[in-house]
């Protein structure tokens, strides 16, 4: 939980730039534990969807076809 909090400053530090912005909320996605995950997507598109939803949903759908893949 620690971690997902320090991801959430970082996110909130760097969101005054797109490209700084998708490339913490990738890194902090390949960091974070999957339920840490989910409730990082939920935080985002609250705190950032009207800002920046395309590069929320491209970060999160990479993530998705990752496990569907895994999985199939």
């Amino acid at each position: 939980m620690v971690t997902l909090n320090y991801v959430k400053v970082i996110l909130e530090k760097v969101s005054f730039d797109a490209k700084l912005f998708e490339k913490e909320l990738k890194k902090a996605i390949k960091t974070l534990l999957s339920d840490e995950v989910k409730e990082l997507q939920v935080w985002c598109y609250d705190k950032f969807g009207k800002t920046y939803k395309q590069v929320i949903e491209k970060c999160f759908n990479r993530i998705r076809r990752k496990m569907i893949r895994l999985s199939a």
